[in-house]
């Protein structure tokens, strides 16, 4: 599909300013919106939404449905009814550039407990019916994520591979009688979802009626220790066992590692999801569509070929491409959900394959522009050699910030760089801004942390590692009315500007709760 020529923000909900010790999706949220409408913007593109698990990494989530619950607005439950001021008096936080997931985690989930406990004492009649509607809603995940946490927490936290025999192969009757025994805490997962959903609809309402849309975040592969693979052991490649899995996800090695990376994800058994109709990818796609507006397919060469590495190795070498599902996976989410609205991440190792199926469904491809100045005039990341039908972005979540890069870059890339603009920059993220918004490309998403001109401190995510990740927050004082009037001033200099905006409705807070 062909977007017009467009511009947005990357920022992750967690790097939002305000809440408790954390982004959510309570004011700092709706002030991030009011910052995308003055800067004249049309996208707000975030990472995965879902629950995290080790190292808080939204690309290793416990479910690929489920949101994630510390995203939720205490201020919200407050004003809904399920919390007390009161309840809130005693936390303690620093809303600083870094959110602390141990004490976030600590202090906030027995908040959500608390929540749901009122809920049951005082809902009424509309509050039972709204959350019957949502149960019917997310009747494909919904019992199966809760029973999965809950059974989790009953095992102190343990991967479902390690639980014992009937549990860990869901045996009905074993399933039966912990659904008995865990009942409330069930609830309590059922709860947070019912909440999140709520809570995020009425923010992405609040955006989409100004203008905005979400672009969301969908990766190829999920976590080994997640409800999906639990509960539908026989869409991946496991040891029949005992739930390892038996081929790994990963990439080869290259001029970065010598070892590839091994992601150690089990990889999908492709013959029985073709089989299955792809019923779970199409729910998975139903689902994040209800949730965002466009969706960018993380990992899309997996899609035409991947690597995949036998258990029991520790790096990626002795792996093999194996071929993927190609056309007629597309082919499958079209004729149940029709038009896809995706933007394919098609970075790495990309062979002329992967392009024509990228090219067949008219999805854009991404550049990055720091990429663009390590190698000649045929490197297909700069400006010149970009085509309309891409998303152009100064970095991702993966890369230094802009200004970090800079500073990092070695003698021959740098003075490429300062060739190409024809000058030193004493800003370099300006400088590459520039460099976005005045592309070919349809759209231009720049993150956060290169409009504010932050260093490697700000850095969200550095591959590889395991710790110290997923953490940098915006703080409330340096998204400023006039940081949105010079960037407004970008976006129309390069034709990237909003169509006229609704007119907001006089009671366009009535709902905010």
């Amino acid at each position: 599909m062909h977007f017009p020529r467009s511009c947005g923000l990357l920022l992750h909900p967690t790097s939002l300013p305000g809440g408790y010790g954390i982004g959510d999706l309570g004011a700092g949220a709706r002030a991030f919106i009011e910052f995308l409408v003055a800067s004249d913007q049309q996208y707000w593109q975030v990472l995965p939404l879902g629950p995290t698990g080790f190292g808080n990494s939204p690309y290793m989530c416990y479910s690929a449905m489920a949101g994630n619950p510390l995203l939720i607005s205490l201020d919200e439950l407050v004003a809904a009814g399920w919390l007390a001021a009161t309840d809130l008096a005693g936390l303690t936080y620093e809303n600083g550039d870094r959110v602390d997931y141990d004490a976030v985690i600590r202090q906030k989930l027995p908040l959500l407990k608390l929540a749901s406990q009122r809920f049951q004492a005082q809902a009424t009649a509309a509050d039972w019916q709204a959350l019957a509607d949502f149960r019917q809603l997310a009747h494909y995940w919904l019992e199966t994520y809760a029973l999965f946490m809950a059974l989790k927490d009953h095992h102190d936290g343990q991967p479902w591979y390690e639980w014992p025999a009937p549990l860990r192969d869901r045996n009905p009757a074993a399933l039966a009688k912990m659904q008995v025994q865990l009942k409330d805490r069930i609830f309590e997962y059922e709860f947070q979802q019912f909440i999140f959903y709520q809570q995020w609809h009425a923010l992405k309402d609040a955006a989409n009626a100004q203008g905005i849309e979400i672009i969301g975040d969908i990766p190829i592969y999920v976590a080994h220790d997640s409800a999906d693979v639990w509960a539908f052991p026989q869409f991946f490649e496991l040891n029949p066992d005992t739930g390892a899995a038996a081929l790994m996800a990963g990439v080869p090695p290259d001029y970065f590692s010598a070892t590839g990376q091994l992601w150690g994800n089990p990889i999908y058994n492709w013959s029985a999801l073709a089989a299955d109709g792809y019923s779970w990818w199409i729910e998975r796609f139903r689902t994040l569509l209800s949730y965002v507006d466009i969706i960018r397919v993380d990992h899309f060469r997996g899609f035409q070929s991947y690597w995949q590495v036998p258990e029991g190795e520790e790096t990626a070498i002795n792996g093999a491409w194996q071929e993927g599902p190609g056309a007629a996976f597309f082919e499958a989410l079209q004729a149940a959900l029709g038009r896809l609205p995706i933007l394919a991440e098609d970075l790495g190792d990309i062979t002329p394959d992967v392009i024509a199926l990228r090219d067949q469904f008219q999805f854009p491809g991404m550049k990055i522009l720091q990429f663009a100045f390590g190698g000649g005039a045929d490197n297909p990341f700069l400006p010149f050699n970009q085509e309309r039908n891409c998303v152009v972005y100064t970095g991702t979540h993966d890369n230094d910030t802009t200004v970090g890069w800079y500073e990092s870059l070695g003698d021959w890339e740098r003075q490429r760089f300062i060739d190409y603009l024809g000058y030193t920059p004493n800003e370099p993220h300006w400088a590459l801004i520039r460099l976005a918004l005045g592309t070919v490309a349809n759209q231009a998403i720049i993150p956060v942390q290169d409009l504010l001109g932050l260093g490697t401190h700000a850095r969200m995510n550095f591959p590889g590692t395991s710790e110290g990740n997923w953490s940098w927050r915006v703080t409330a004082d340096q998204l400023t009315l006039e940081l949105a009037a010079h960037f407004k001033h970008l976006v129309h200099l390069f034709g990237r500007q909003a169509p006229p905006r609704p007119e907001p409705a006089a009671d366009s807070t009535a709902n905010e709760t």
